[in-house]
C-alpha cells in the first residue's frame, strides 16, 4: 500500500490533475485504517465500536466497498457533543460514524499524498515529517537572522465552521479530475450534525471531528493564503516578507511597518472573498526582532515569544509557555488528579507520568525548560495535596513522597533545541 501512496504522489508531481483516485478507497486500505484506529473512543450516531465492527471485518467491508461503488453510501451526521475550554467555555467536538471514520482516513491519506508535492514551505500544520516544533524553529530563525521588524499576528474567526464548499470543491477541481472521488467529498460535507437528537444541515464548514479535515483546510488555506503570499504579496513588498502558517494559526513578518499595514488591509478583504474573516481584536501588528527595543510579545503554538538576550548579552528571541496554556495545564491536572486518586497508586503514577512526559516534549524547548520544572512542581504538590485527601488519615509527607516522584515522574529537560542552526535536535 505504500508503493501505491508514493505512486500518487509520483503522478501529482507529472500531473496538474489527478483521475482514478476512487479506486483506491478498496477493501486492503479500509482494512489498514481499521487497523489504526484506536480502540476503546466515542462512538458516532451509529454506535458502532472498532470491536464490533471488527467483529464481522470482512462481511462489513466488502458490504461497504459495495456501497461505494453503488454510490449507494452515504456519510452519517456527525454526533455533536461539548467539551470546557480553558477558559470556562464549551466547544463542540463532533464524533463520526464508525465506517465514515474508515473511508475519510483512506480519502485523507490520498489527498495529502496528492497535494504534499504541492503545498509551500511556509505551510506545517497537520503535515508528514512536519509538526508545531518545526514551525516555532523556523520563527525563531527568521527573526534572529532576516531582516524581520514587525509582526502582523493574525486569528482567523471560525476558520473550521466557515470554510465555503463552492470555493473548497473549486480549489480541489483545480487538481482533482476523478468526478466520483470528489462526489464523495461533496457528501461528507454536506451530512450535517446531530444536536440532541436533531439534525442540524452543513451548509459550510469542513466535517466537525473528520479525519478528513485537516487536509482540506490545509488545502483551502493552500489558496486562499500561502499562494496569494508567495505568488502576489510577496512581488509587490520593497523589503523582506515572510509567512509561517500551522493549520488556521499563521504569523507574517515583514521588514517595514508599513508594508505590514497594507498587508493587513489586504488580508482582510482576501479573506472575506473566501468567506473568512479576521478577529480583529485578536489581530495587530507589534514591533519585533533585533533592531526593536519594544517589550511586546505574540503569542503562537502555545509559546509566547518575547524579545530576549544571550548570556553574552546578544539578541535571543525567547520562547516562554503562554500564560493560557499554563492555566489549561494546571485545571486539567487538578481536574484528573481529583477524578482518578482513588485508583490502585501504581496505575495512578504511571497514568500521571505520561500525561507530564507529554508536556515535557511539547514544552520543552530552548530556553522554556524553567518553566516546565515550574509545571512539574506545580504537579508535584497539587498531586500530594489530593492523594492525601483520600482519607482522613495523611498517606504521605513531603520528603516520603518526593521519594515516590523521583522515583516514578521523569524528570523534565529539553527535548528540542529550536535554537541550533543545523536543524531540530530531538534529545
Amino acid at each position: 500500500m505504500e508503493t501505491k501512496r508514493q505512486d500518487i504522489r509520483t503522478l501529482s508531481v507529472k500531473h496538474s490533475r489527478l483521475e482514478t483516485l476512487i479506486n483506491r478507497v478498496n477493501y486492503e486500505t479500509l482494512e489498514a485504517e481499521h487497523r489504526r484506529q484506536e480502540k476503546h473512543k466515542a462512538v458516532g450516531v451509529d454506535k458502532v465500536t472498532k470491536e464490533q465492527y471488527g467483529e464481522n471485518l470482512e462481511e462489513n467491508l466488502k458490504n461497504l466497498v459495495e456501497r461505494m461503488k453503488k454510490f449507494s453510501y452515504r456519510p452519517q451526521p456527525v454526533r455533536r457533543t461539548m467539551i470546557p475550554k480553558a477558559n470556562g467555555k464549551m466547544r463542540p467536538l463532533g464524533i463520526p460514524s464508525y465506517e465514515d471514520k474508515l473511508v475519510q482516513g483512506v480519502m485523507a491519506n490520498i489527498l495529502n499524498e496528492v497535494y504534499e508535492p504541492r503545498f509551500l514551505n511556509c505551510s506545517y500544520g497537520f503535515r508528514p515529517n512536519r509538526g508545531a516544533h518545526d514551525a516555532i524553529k523556523e520563527v525563531n530563525d527568521l527573526i534572529m537572522f532576516k531582516k524581520v521588524n514587525f509582526i502582523l499576528d493574525c486569528d482567523i474567526k471560525g476558520f473550521f465552521d466557515n470554510v465555503d464548499h463552492g470555493w473548497l470543491m473549486k480549489f480541489l477541481e483545480h487538481d482533482i479530475a476523478d468526478r466520483n472521488f470528489l462526489r464523495y467529498i461533496v457528501r461528507f460535507l454536506k451530512a450535517g450534525v446531530m444536536v440532541d437528537n436533531r439534525l442540524e444541515e452543513s451548509s459550510v464548514g469542513t466535517p466537525q471531528g473528520g479525519l478528513i479535515s485537516p487536509v482540506l483546510a490545509n488545502v483551502y488555506l493552500h489558496y486562499v493564503l500561502d499562494l496569494w503570499f508567495e505568488k502576489w504579496v510577496k512581488k509587490q513588498l520593497k523589503g523582506e516578507g515572510y509567512l509561517v502558517r500551522y493549520a488556521d494559526d499563521f504569523i507574517i513578518m515583514f521588514e517595514y511597518e508599513s508594508e505590514a499595514k497594507a498587508v493587513y488591509e489586504a488580508l482582510r478583504e482576501r479573506l472575506a472573498k473566501f468567506g473568512l474573516d479576521l478577529a480583529e481584536d485578536k489581530t495587530r501588528i507589534l514591533p519585533f526582532g533585533k533592531n526593536s527595543k519594544s517589550r511586546e510579545t505574540f503569542d503562537f503554538l502555545g509559546f509566547t515569544h518575547v524579545n530576549s538576550k544571550t548570556r553574552n548579552g546578544g539578541y535571543s528571541v525567547g520562547h516562554l509557555i503562554s500564560s493560557k496554556k499554563k492555566k489549561m495545564f494546571k485545571a486539567n491536572l487538578k481536574k484528573w488528579v481529583m477524578e482518578n486518586r482513588i485508583i490502585e497508586f501504581e496505575v495512578f503514577m504511571t497514568k500521571l507520568n505520561r500525561k507530564l512526559i507529554g508536556t515535557n516534549n511539547y514544552y520543552s524547548v530552548s530556553g522554556a525548560i524553567k518553566e516546565v520544572r515550574e509545571l512539574y512542581n506545580h504537579a508535584f504538590w497539587v498531586t500530594l495535596k489530593w492523594l492525601n485527601r483520600r482519607s482522613q488519615r495523611k498517606s504521605f509527607t513531603v520528603e516520603k513522597f518526593a521519594d515516590v516522584w523521583n522515583e516514578r515522574i521523569k524528570k523534565p529537560y529539553i527535548h528540542v533545541n529550536i535554537w541550533a542552526r543545523d536543524g531540530v535536535i530531538y534529545n
